[in-house]
This record gives C-alpha cells, structure tokens and sequence, in this order.
C-alpha cells in the first residue's frame, strides 16, 4: 500500500515527452501555421487578380483581422458548450478548403466575405487549438505551449517557403488545392488522436458573456503587449533596416529571418525552460532579454548590430505569448475557451492594428525611436508577470 502511495504520484506527475495526444495539437499548430504562411505569397496574385490598390488590399486584409477578432470570442463560448477537441475538429475542416475558395472568388466584395471567413476561422482553430493545448498540458502535467507555437512557426515558414514555388511551376490553383489537400491530409493523421476534453456546462450556461473579473483581462495585457513588438518586428523591420540603417536588400531580410529564426528555436527549448524554471521566472528573464534586444536594435548605430538586437529580441519574445495563453486557459474557476478567447482576442488585435499604427507614427519619428521606445511596453508586462504563476501545471514559485 505504502509502494503504491509513493509510485502512483511519480507516474502521475509527469507523462512521457510526446504521447499521441501532444503530437495531435502539435500538428493542428502545424497547419493552421501552414494555411497562414501559404496565405503570404498569394496576395500579389491576389491584388492583380482583382485589379486593386494597395489601399483597397489593406481593407481586405482589414477584413482578414476583423474576421478573427469576430470569431474568436465565439470559438471560446463553444469551447465552454462543447470542449476544445469538437470545436477543433470543425473549424479544421471549415478551414482547410478556404484558401482554394478565396482563389476562386470573382470580385472584391466575394473576395471580402472570403477574408473575412479565412481571417474567422484561422482565428477560431487557433483560440480552440490553443485551448486543447492546455488540457493536453494539464493531462501531462508538462509544459507542451511554446513547442506547440514553434510548430506553428514551422507550418508558417513551410508554407510562405513553398507557396511561390509551387505558384511559379504549377499556378495558382494547383497550388490552392495542394494547400487544401496538404491540410486535409495533417488532419487525418492528427483526427483519432486530438484529447477529447469535458464541455463546462456550467459556464456554458453565462452564454457569450465577458469574464467580469479583472485577471483574464490583465493576463490578455500582457498577450497584448508581447504581441505589439513581435508585429512591430515582422512588418517594420526590414525598412528599418533599408531606410535609416543603409542596409542592402539582402541583408535587411536578415533582420526577419534572424527574429524568426532564434524565436522558433527557443519556442522548442520554451517548455523546458519552463518545466525547471516556472512561468514567472521564464517571463520575467524573456521579457528583460527582449526589452534589451529591441533598445539594442533601435539604438544601433549600424545594420548588423540591428540585426543581433532583432535575434535577442526573438529569444525574448519567443516564449512570452505561449506562456499568456497557459495561462489564460488555467485560470481558477474560469473554463480554457473563456479565458483564452479574451488572451487571443487582445493580443491579435495587437498583432493586426497596431503595426499599421506604428507605421503612421514612424512617417513623422522614424523607426529608430519606434523600436527603442515600444520597449517601454514591456514594463507592464514585467508588472503583471506574477500572473503567470498559473501557466503552470501546478503552479511553480
């Protein structure tokens, strides 16, 4: 009796490194990186298609982020209804085809109905993946969440990496349906093996309601504002590098590929890190390495220095969002779809508006000053970090 006492709790504590039920929301991550990274090398195709300006183009990719931002907090409450492993499934269904039906469409108006379902339900698999990621850490009790991410940012890079290739050999088409079908396929692979989690009737029961206690909303702060550096860095950065630095176009990518690069690697050593650290340490030490990497990156006097400010800032910012959104769906007496659709809905809001923001700024600043100053965002994230104590499976100090 006394064995088994002290057995059954090791066992317990912690499953091994990747059961079925992992590698299924791994590579959920996967493909719904892959639609979206597949996404990026259409839209000049896309804008010839339909004989538009950039301005026009900019409302439909508007309509892109308005899509996901509708649908997200609608994916939480069905969370809440029906459980993260239903949820996932139908918007991974609803999803895959949905490139090859926006290369399909006729005009602009169709083509802003497609976004909008395209940007939805990207946004409603990523709050339900997300979700099914946090009861798979729970039933692991080991942190899974950046590594999940990381596989995200793989699906991307395949996809954006293969996109123009396939286009420029094959055409648009074929590529919308190898794209559909590459989807279809990832699903059947990862479909019997998704952790069906419990439905939580009893928030299901408060309908769509916003959570009215102030921490899923503090912890959605600090999504937010990890997440308006990284669409700082994605979408500024490479002008930065160009316009005020002197760079040439090869190397101003290298700003790019260095933050995306040490982000995904450090997003597979995240749950380690975690695991022996705790998310309060882990945030706190990734958020300071990040606020140094984008000063050091806004200070620099020349383009190589930028371009190491841009990797440490991926080492920082790699592991901040994923540990947000643990905690977010570990919150006490609040169901995972609840409290992640508020982390999702805030910190993509912050990813899909603010960098056009910080564009109109730096017209009048320039961006040295934009990436010295967005830092300072970074403090409230530093003031909110003990939140993060619920990212993890039982709570490290």
């Amino acid at each position: 009796m006394d064995q088994h006492t002290i057995i059954q709790p090791q066992v317990a504590a912690r499953s091994g490194y990747m059961p079925k039920t992992r590698l299924a929301v791994s590579l959920l991550f996967l493909m719904n990186g892959f639609v979206t990274g597949s996404w990026a090398p259409k839209i000049p195709e896309f804008k010839d298609k339909l004989g538009i300006g950039e301005s026009v183009l900019g409302l439909l990719i508007l309509a892109f982020g308005i899509g996901s931002l509708v649908l997200m907090p609608i994916a939480g409450g069905f969370i809440a209804r029906m459980g993260s492993q239903k949820v996932v499934k139908v918007t991974a269904i609803i999803l895959s085809p949905l490139l090859l039906l926006l290369t399909l469409l006729p005009n602009v108006w169709t083509a802003a109905i497609g976004m909008f379902l395209l940007g939805g339900f990207v946004g409603a698999m990523d709050v339900a993946m997300n979700a099914n990621a946090v009861e798979v850490e729970k039933s692991m009790r080991r942190a899974i969440m950046s590594s999940c991410h990381a596989y995200w940012s793989l699906g991307g890079l395949i996809g954006a990496a293969s996109g123009g290739l396939v286009m420029a050999h094959f055409g648009v088409y074929v590529h919308a349906v190898l794209v559909t079908l590459f989807c279809l396929a990832v699903l059947a692979v990862a479909w019997p093996m998704i952790l069906a989690d419990q439905p939580h009737p009893d928030v299901a029961k408060q309908k769509l309601r916003l959570p009215m206690t102030p921490l899923p909303w503090l912890i959605g702060l600090v999504a937010l504002f990890s997440m308006v550096p990284e669409g700082t860095v994605l979408d500024w950065g490479a002008l930065y590098l160009r316009n005020e630095l002197g760079a040439s176009v090869a190397m101003s990518g290298f700003g790019f590929a260095a933050f995306s690069a040490t982000m995904a690697i450090m997003r597979f050593a995240g749950d380690h890190v975690r695991d022996r650290f705790g998310g309060v340490k882990t945030l706190r030490v990734c958020t300071l390495t990040a606020l140094v990497g984008l000063v050091l990156a806004g200070l620099a006097p020349n383009a190589p220095l930028a371009i190491l400010g841009f990797a440490l800032a991926g080492v920082g910012i790699s592991n901040m969002v994923p540990i947000a959104f643990s905690a977010a769906g570990n919150m006490p007496g609040l169901a995972p779809g609840i409290g992640l659709s508020v982390a999702t809905f805030m910190g993509y809001s912050g990813m899909l508006f603010a960098p056009s923001l910080i564009g109109f700024i730096a017209e009048h600043t320039g961006f040295s000053i934009v990436f010295t100053c967005v830092p300072i965002l970074f403090l409230v994230v530093l003031a909110l970090s003990h939140h993060a104590v619920h990212a993890d499976p039982k709570g490290h100090d």
